[in-house]
């Protein structure tokens, strides 16, 4: 199985792949789903910032258009902050996709200022989220 190192380096990645004219925030993303494979996304913006799309929902929605369905790990990274946690929307996105994994815990991989690797569950991240 792919290691964290590796999943943030290709979120490092794709944090180059971006489209981001106005914020000039860029961020990359890998998912990891139960299948094994992995799918990449980066930031997309729009000029009406609700339309725009974040490197996680990217990436999701991409495993996902793929047949995926039980999301195992996430890494994301931007090259502008450390620690870049995911947005309120893309934590409930993670969440969803959860759902199915063993004890609903999908691994979020970050990387501090060190370089170091910080790994959270989405449950500490999100433990008030949205369920049906």
């Amino acid at each position: 199985m792919i290691c964290d190192n590796e999943l943030l380096n290709i979120a490092k990645e794709a944090s180059q792949l971006n489209y981001a004219p106005y914020s000039k925030f860029n961020v990359g993303a890998c998912a990891l789903f139960s299948s094994g494979e992995i799918y990449k996304g980066s930031n997309i913006e729009n000029a009406s910032y609700g339309l725009s799309l974040c490197a996680e929902r990217n990436a999701i929605s991409t495993g996902i258009s793929n047949g995926e369905t039980i999301l195992k790990k996430i890494a994301i990274y931007s090259p502008n902050t450390i620690l870049c946690y995911p947005c309120g929307a893309c934590r409930q996105w993670i969440m969803e996709f959860s759902k199915n994994n063993d004890n609903d815990v999908v691994k979020v991989i970050l990387e501090d200022k060190n370089n170091k690797i910080k790994v959270f569950t989405i449950n500490e991240l999100f433990p008030y989220c949205f369920k049906i």
